[in-house]
């Protein structure tokens, strides 16, 4: 890299996106965080060489690209079409790299409208947890065109192990929804076969001992056991009520396509059964904990 870097301005310094800031900031990139809810982690960002803006708007004049890691396609809009937002305040020439799963009707229109005051929106959502953001191995799937993404990919390698050009504007949205459409829908079905396991009389620490290094064996299935057999709060650190907005979003995708999704409608309810629970704010290991109660049992 040169002193002609782009500036890196960070909206949404979270679960996810502290660790993904902090890169940035370790690997030389000049960055502008905002401050949201949690001041921690944009305090610990300013200790560490991180200018705070006062605003978004001051965030965009001090940007060259911004990051958005927030929690789906209403944040990302207000942050873009809001009064002081990203369209009122960055340069031409600018881009918007939106990390967050989010809809990608929402995202080609947004892409559109930017378009038209000469800034890119790029979709770039991650995949794993919040341990590979602070260690800067996370996966991105990246949808733009190729001069941008060749702008950008040294950017996502700051946080990045894996990435992937997807394709197009919304492409990595799509493909993020597709693959949540598995993580999600094998969260639903190692919580059944958990229950069912244990209501047959097999507990979770056999059945993990067929399970564990065997075919069906995976890195998601460690850390959605890691909650089941330790009782680690951390071990996969997305919610509940996430899962239900991305299931609800990959819904609504195969029905733009016309087609008929039963296993995404029953992985979609098994999320919609633990929020209405009023379990939204729990981890999605613990969706296992959910089907468990509501069929008399306890996974032990």
């Amino acid at each position: 890299m040169t002193d002609t870097r782009d500036r890196i301005g960070f909206i949404g310094v979270g679960l996810m996106g502290h660790g993904m800031a902090r890169n940035l900031l370790e690997k030389g990139w000049p960055l502008t965080v905002v401050a949201h809810r949690n001041r921690a982690p944009v305090e610990d960002l300013v200790s560490r060489g991180a200018r705070e803006a006062r605003s978004v708007a001051d965030l965009a004049k001090a940007s060259d690209i911004v990051h958005l890691c927030v929690t789906a396609s209403p944040q990302v809009e207000a942050l873009v079409r809001g009064p002081g937002g990203l369209k009122e305040n960055l340069a031409p020439g600018s881009v918007v790299i939106d990390t967050s799963t989010s809809d990608p009707s929402s995202t080609l229109a947004l892409a559109a409208e930017l378009a038209e005051a000469g800034i890119i929106l790029v979709d770039a959502p991650l995949g794993r947890t919040p341990k590979e953001a602070f260690a800067g191995t996370l996966d991105c799937m990246v949808g733009c065109d190729a001069q941008t993404f060749r702008r950008i990919e040294p950017v996502i390698g700051a946080w990045a192990g894996k990435i992937v050009h997807v394709g197009g504007t919304g492409d990595g949205h799509k493909m993020k929804l597709v693959n949540n459409f598995l993580s999600m829908g094998y969260a639903a079905l190692y919580s059944e076969a958990l229950v069912l396991a244990q209501k047959v009389g097999i507990p979770p620490a056999r059945f993990d001992s067929v399970v564990r290094g065997g075919r069906m064996d995976s890195g998601f299935y460690q850390t959605f056991m890691k909650w089941v057999l330790e009782r680690d709060p951390d071990a996969h650190r997305f919610s509940l009520s996430n899962g239900l907005k991305d299931t609800r979003y990959i819904e609504a995708m195969a029905d733009s396509v016309g087609m008929a999704n039963p296993i995404g409608n029953a992985v979609k309810n098994a999320f919609a059964m633990a929020v209405a629970q009023g379990r939204g704010d729990d981890y999605v290991p613990m969706l296992s904990d959910v089907v468990a109660e509501l069929n008399g049992t306890r996974l032990d």
